[in-house]
């Protein structure tokens, strides 16, 4: 079980989330808080697992909030606006939530803190492909392609392998592991970048484009890059 807290000002988003919540076993609402003090005063009085942050609040926002803590609950940001994306991933944020928040985006991003809770001992992923069930490292994967109702698997070492599978069945499971999905039709492991800019990445001799709906995520994708450059 994850007890969790709800910080946001506007009465409406916050009982959103909360039925999101009442839907999801492993969750427990424990408090509610409509601005940063009320929720310091909840992470003080009881173990907090997991925060759903607003950013945009009366007299201190999400982001100076969560950077004040010495001790951070995983947190996911609630907002309206685009623009803290980068600033919230380089809190560790587990996710970057648009407000209207479906519930389906929403159950992604619980999916996502389950695995940051309790992390897979191997990774690998299962394909189907020629009627059989295929084992591959998720270390061996260099990008998937849609393909309609298939995706294309390439490896390092320039395999590739058509799956029937989807890939939106497939982001939240590899969201975690290092791959970042820059295009409605294109997943990639971030681990083989060797160059990019604004409109494609490249991976060795492949070159993936950027796909201009998929802004948060090419900008998690810079920030994880540029962390890298900075800890070598």
């Amino acid at each position: 079980m994850i007890n969790c807290i709800i910080v946001d000002d506007e009465p409406l988003a916050a009982t959103l989330l909360e039925n999101h919540i009442s839907k999801i076993d492993h969750l427990k609402l424990t408090g509610k808080a409509g601005n940063a003090l009320e929720a310091y005063k909840l992470l003080q009085n009881q173990p907090v697992d997991l925060m759903f942050l607003d950013i945009q609040m009366p007299h201190f926002n999400g982001i100076d909030f969560l950077k004040s803590l010495s001790q951070k609950p995983k947190t996911v940001f609630t907002t309206a606006y685009r623009d803290f994306a980068i600033e919230g991933f380089e809190l560790e944020a587990v996710d970057y939530l648009l407000k209207p928040i479906t519930f389906e985006r929403f159950f992604r991003s619980v999916e996502r803190v389950l695995r940051h809770v309790n992390p897979p001992k191997e990774d690998f992923i299962l394909f189907k492909t020629e009627g059989m069930y295929r084992k591959i490292s998720l270390a061996d994967i260099a990008y998937i392609e849609s393909q309609g109702n298939d995706i294309k698997v390439t490896l390092s070492t320039t395999e590739n392998f058509i799956s029937k599978s989807k890939i939106t069945d497939l982001e939240s499971t590899l969201a975690s592991k290092g791959f970042i999905r820059i295009h409605r039709s294109f997943i990639i492991n971030t681990e083989f970048v060797t160059a990019f800019n604004n409109n494609e990445v490249h991976l060795g001799d492949y070159k993936v484009p950027v796909g201009r709906s998929y802004k948060i995520e090419f900008d998690t994708f810079i920030t994880i890059i540029s962390k890298r450059s900075i800890n070598k």
